[in-house]
């Protein structure tokens, strides 16, 4: 039943009445009364008789349309025990809300469809004479059908996957039906939307479907014109929470019904209802849009990797980064390594400089401290002078986000409630970050002063000040407010916030990383993995070193994400990440949650909490407002004996109608 309480996770019985018979099939959304209200529910299995001796009815099946498949209510279940919460929260992620009108566009009368192969069979056709179904981002709102177009998938082109040894086997295994299970570290310059098409089209043309994740819808277009261009028109979907709720719920169900083999999409997609499926994908898996922010809170990849064991499919985790996560699939051998030789990795990969190292410092004795250094200003400069673009990337959106005294340098706050001052614009007055309220007769109250100077500089500060600095020359950004998804290849600067960055018609002459500090400082456990994953994307869009493109990072060299950076090695920063973290105790090495509500709810549901030997309670220390977490942490090889012991003491709360809430999530992204 789809009620938010966890002492009821877990089916109950009703007795089907005869003129349901036919229209309750598992899978269908129902309603039945429970307590005395008629509530929602999903109808999982039919069988002959209960033990228990006296049931309810069933009071009406909502639609007979089965959108939950067999499947994807296992890895429901399977996703609820691994993250302690129910299945009910976990199939409003995976399952759409209905759509009345798209049923009847797509099944009209409830009639059956013509003989296979046909649109609507309810069971997966053949992928190599299935008949082709609109793609979320082409299907026109009417739901009528696109012109037939029968053509087999393309065979898969694996040129590219030659720049990696173990890329053409990985394969011909997907091809001959097996599970290969694989991490990718992608060459700088590298099309991955490609690389990943060819995969898709590999497993196509084994007979089986294929699920692909990308984190945002930027990088959703260009893997819809990258597997559009292998599979043909009409072989797959995108599903998307972006595309409204008609267009997604018709993806929705060409994928149930078996329309189209494959399906593409934001972390919407990880429970995408794909028949015979044969690969689970991932792209950059350390994005955090891939953790899902509503109970009970899973991560994509962890979903698509719980399905790829339940249905013995390939997996593919790619990135020009690599997660702790991911390395540690590679050490415990449950996935293998997909990289480049080291000569090919020299050949695609810019030259890649710190500013901050000893020779550098001889040269320039301010680059210590410049926010941009002669070796970063240079580098820039010859790029525009060889009519090629520049790539900025600035950690921080805005003009002026932080601002201090002028005089005493005391950190500019609002009288009102203390937030942060900002400056949105050279002429405007600055104003608070939390309430908006402006300050246009701020005084400092430790010396009186009046100036502002800058704290934090962010990305519209930075492209007014390049642009004076480089007269002549088109200065463009990408950030919040507006996202460029590419730009021309002529000379021009474009600043962007990590993650905005768009593509230059053949790359970037120059790519220079500002502000490194503000990256590699956060009070976060994952910062140097974020800060490197950041630097490795906006890097990967510079042109080879042969080429004369360049890559200039304001760090010191010493660093080991630099370090990484430097060497294009992913693979060796994850693996020394991992180590430090196993021997600190943290994530992935262990397992870990974290209890958050008032202090009395938590302690609460930790005493009711039967927590397995070995498990470790560490806090509490301050949440938001008057709340407080507590995290408790235990080897892997207990993880389920923890999620299964908060499970059960959410339980026992919600039984006795406890009134404070108390929100539980395991290997929560921010432990801090």
């Amino acid at each position: 039943m789809d009620v938010p309480l966890a002492h009821l996770d877990r089916p109950f019985d009703y007795l089907v009445p005869a003129s349901l018979d036919e229209q309750a099939v598992p899978g269908t959304r129902v309603k039945v009364r429970f307590a005395g209200q008629l509530v929602d529910g999903w109808l999982l299995e039919r069988v002959a008789s209960s033990d228990h001796p006296r049931l309810a009815y069933l009071e009406k099946v909502v639609s007979p349309e089965p959108v939950l498949s067999p499947e994807v209510s296992r890895l429901a279940r399977a996703v609820a025990d691994r993250y302690a919460g129910s299945l009910a929260d976990v199939l409003r992620l995976a399952v759409p809300p209905r759509h009345a009108r798209v049923e009847k566009e797509a099944r009209p009368d409830g009639a059956e469809p013509p003989a296979p192969p046909a649109p609507d069979a309810p069971t997966a056709p053949d992928a190599a004479t299935a008949p082709p179904a609109p793609t979320a981002s082409t299907a026109p709102e009417s739901g009528a059908e696109l012109p037939e177009q029968r053509r087999p998938p393309a065979e898969p082109g694996p040129d590219g996957w030659r720049d990696y040894p173990a890329g053409p086997a990985y394969l011909r295994a997907l091809t001959d039906g097996r599970a290969p299970r694989a991490v990718w570290s992608a060459l700088a310059g590298e099309d991955w939307a490609v690389r990943y098409a060819e995969a898709v089209a590999a497993t196509v043309a084994g007979g089986r479907g294929a699920v692909v994740v990308v984190a945002d819808n930027r990088d959703l277009d260009r893997l819809d014109a990258a597997v559009g261009a292998a599979l043909g028109p009409g072989r797959h979907v995108c599903l998307s929470a972006a595309l409204g709720p008609a267009r997604r719920y018709r993806a929705f169900l060409a994928a149930r019904r078996g329309d189209v083999p494959v399906v593409i999409g934001t972390r919407a997609a990880m429970f995408a209802p794909v028949e015979r499926l044969g690969l689970v994908a991932i792209w950059d898996d350390g994005d955090d849009l891939h953790a899902e922010p509503r109970a009970p809170y899973p991560h994509a990849r962890d979903v698509l990797l719980t399905r790829a064991q339940l249905t013995e499919a390939g997996v593919l985790v790619g990135g020009y980064a690599r997660t702790a996560e991911a390395q540690l699939l590679l050490e415990t051998g449950w996935a293998r390594e997909v990289v480049a030789d080291r000569a090919t990795v020299r050949t695609r990969t810019p030259a890649i400089a710190p500013v901050g190292d000893d020779p550098q410092l001889a040269r320039d004795p301010g680059a210590a401290t410049a926010r941009l250094p002669s070796l970063a200003w240079t580098a820039a400069r010859e790029a525009l002078r060889a009519d090629l673009p520049v790539l900025v990337q600035v950690p921080r959106r805005g003009y002026l986000p932080s601002v201090s005294c002028a005089q005493c340098r005391t950190p500019a706050r609002c009288a009102h409630c203390a937030g942060p001052l900002a400056l949105p614009s050279a002429s405007a007055p600055p104003a608070c970050r939390w309430c908006g309220r402006v300050a246009a007769a701020y005084a400092c109250p430790e010396c009186g002063g009046r100036r502002l100077r800058a704290a934090v500089t962010g990305a519209r500060r930075t492209a007014e000040e390049l642009g004076r600095a480089f007269p002549g020359v088109s200065v463009r950004t990408s950030g919040r407010d507006e996202v460029l998804d590419g730009v021309p290849g002529g000379a021009g600067l474009v600043i962007a916030t990590p993650g905005a960055e768009p593509v230059a018609e053949g790359g970037y002459g120059a790519v220079l990383l500002l502000d490194s500090w503000a990256l590699l400082t956060r009070a976060d456990l994952r910062a140097g993995e974020e800060a490197l994953r950041r630097w490795l994307a906006a890097a990967a869009l510079a042109r080879p070193a042969g080429a004369g493109g360049r890559v200039v990072v304001v760090a010191d060299g010493a660093l080991a994400p630099v370090q990484a950076l430097l060497r294009w090695d992913a693979g060796w920063f994850a693996a020394r990440e991992l180590a430090e973290r196993r021997e600190l105790g943290f994530p992935p090495a262990v397992r870990m949650a974290s209890v958050t509500g008032l202090p009395g709810a938590v302690a609460d549901l930790l005493d009711e909490a039967r927590l397995p030997d070995g498990a470790e309670v560490l806090g509490p220390v301050p949440a938001d407002g008057e709340r407080e977490r507590m995290l408790v942490r235990v080897p892997r090889a207990r993880a389920a004996a923890l999620a299964g012991a908060l499970h059960a003491a959410a339980g026992a709360r919600s039984a006795r109608k406890a009134a404070d809430p108390v929100r539980l999530q395991v290997d929560p992204l921010d432990l801090f």
